[in-house]
């Protein structure tokens, strides 16, 4: 398809991506996803999805990934699994290099996403899903009635904490300093729970267990003596990291996040962010989907304003 331009092509194949691509494809548009590994994104570090609208029973991320990419597949979205090195945006049509293939398109999407932090201790890889999570709202209900720990010190992993401490019987939060950086609303509200012990001055120094997670060691960042901490799960929360390298120089930024309101418009006109990978407050599969379907109204809008279309 040398020379073909697309109406619009969308960086990443996960929730935002993928439901980019539905509502677009369904509008008539030629749609491309660009996905370097597979459906789903982030998503995929998830085990169990219990809070996604019309899924009675959990799924697991790659399920739901994979059912996205159907869906837009179905209406005529194309899927090409490949790396994207380089994007020149401001060109008339907007260029997308990948290591084999040059792809000209209309309209961008960037739907990137971001990353969670890891902690780097031997063995986490190994235990995701096995104990190891990211996302106390995906997989909290798995550990009712258990006990877990959370890894952080900001508003979400204060979030994270008091929403466990909801439904797990015990809920210790370990941070490496002996104060929060999370505002004093979720500190004071912690502080109140009598299902969470604060673990100050202390990091994750190995994890334990063969196929799950069964304790933890923490070490003392204040010279104190290691400590042993049965735990069923471990919930990690030490912040992410937006996957716009790509972009910098090329659309606005703040803190690693390209600057998009509500309505996914980036600083450059024909430029949407979808997604994780966009400043916003709520970052969930449902408002990633929710943003994908957003930006193809405005992807519609801009065509027609631009190309008639």
């Amino acid at each position: 398809m040398e020379g073909f331009v697309y109406d619009t092509v969308i960086i990443g194949g996960g929730p935002a991506g993928y439901t980019a691509a539905l509502y677009c494809t369904r509008a008539g548009l030629s749609t491309l996803v660009l996905e370097k590994f597979s459906a789903g994104g982030q998503m995929t570090e998830t085990q169990s999805i219990e809070n996604y609208p019309g899924f009675d029973e959990s799924v697991d991320g790659f399920t739901l990934g994979f059912k996205m990419q159907a869906g837009a597949e179905k209406y005529g979205a194309r899927t090409v699994n490949a790396e994207v090195r380089a994007v020149f945006l401001t060109e008339n049509p907007k260029r997308i290099l990948t290591a084999k293939e040059e792809y000209l398109a209309k309209t961008v999407v960037i739907a990137t996403g971001a990353s969670h932090k890891h902690l780097g201790v031997a063995r986490e890889e190994a235990l995701i899903g096995g104990g190891i999570g990211y996302c106390a709202a995906c997989d909290g209900m798995l550990y009712k009635g258990k006990t877990v720990a959370v890894v952080g010190g900001g508003n979400s992993a204060a979030a994270d904490a008091l929403y466990l401490s909801r439904i797990c019987k015990k809920v210790y939060l370990i941070h490496r300093r002996d104060k929060l950086r999370a505002a004093k609303v979720h500190s004071d509200a912690l502080g109140r729970t009598e299902t969470v012990e604060f673990k100050w001055n202390t990091r994750v120094a190995a994890l334990h267990g063969e196929d799950t997670l069964t304790s933890v060691t923490l070490e003392s960042t204040a010279g104190g003596a290691p400590e042993t901490l049965m735990l069923d799960g471990l919930f990690i929360s030490i912040g992410r990291s937006p996957v716009t390298a790509l972009f910098e120089g090329q659309l606005a930024m703040e803190n690693g996040y390209i600057v998009a309101g509500e309505d996914t418009k980036t600083s450059v006109d024909g430029v949407f962010a979808a997604g994780d990978v966009r400043t916003k407050e709520v970052r969930q599969i449902v408002t990633a989907a929710a943003d994908g379907a957003v930006c193809a109204h405005y992807i519609e809008e801009y065509l027609a304003s631009e190309y008639g279309a």
